[in-house]
């Protein structure tokens, strides 16, 4: 049963600019180029029929083409352990609403997803459990914080599949939507 999830991939030429921040920070799993995208819902272990159906029903969103810029690094955490070192999104009206049609078709497929607040980024790295990062992730944030890349045109959302790989996760496009006007 594959793992779900529906995002905005990140152009090549966005992708090799977060490319040159990763470095510097032991035990992190570096996210590879052509897997940085911007995650709009993530859907978890889908079934057959259901993933038709999400695949379906995505195709009657229509939205516009809209601009998006990366604007500044974080850490995502759990209490003292680092989950991830991310590329945030500049807020984006344009952005929150696609994410919220997403979620809505996501749920009337019967998939149950995480209520919590939309928080745009592009993951470049996560952490295993008992990360050893001592002051790396400091020193990380303070020679990233002014990053800036983009703006670049979200022409398309994808519907992607996730499977484990030898060497991480493999994504795959299962399904392309054009956003056109």
């Amino acid at each position: 049963m594959p793992r779900l999830f529906v995002a905005l991939p990140v152009p090549e030429e966005i992708a090799d600019e977060l490319a040159a921040l990763q470095s510097g920070v032991p035990d992190a799993r570096w996210q590879t180029t052509e897997n940085l995208h911007v995650t709009l819902c993530f859907c978890d272990e889908v079934q057959g029929a259901v993933m038709r159906d999400l695949e379906e029903e995505l195709g009657d969103i229509a939205g516009p083409r809209f601009a998006l810029t990366l604007a500044g690094v974080e850490q995502f955490s759990t209490g003292k352990q680092p989950r991830a070192l991310v590329a945030l999104v500049e807020k984006n009206d344009r952005l929150d609403w696609l994410q919220q049609k997403v979620s809505t078709v996501a749920r009337n497929c019967g998939i149950d997803i995480e209520r919590r607040k939309f928080r745009p980024h592009v993951t470049l790295a996560r952490f295993p459990a008992g990360a050893e990062t001592g002051h790396h992730i400091a020193q990380f944030m303070a020679s990233h914080g002014t990053f800036r890349a983009g703006p670049w045109v979200a022409e398309h959302f994808s519907l992607f599949s996730s499977r484990r790989g030898r060497d991480g996760p493999i994504y795959t496009a299962e399904a392309n939507y054009a956003l056109t006007f």
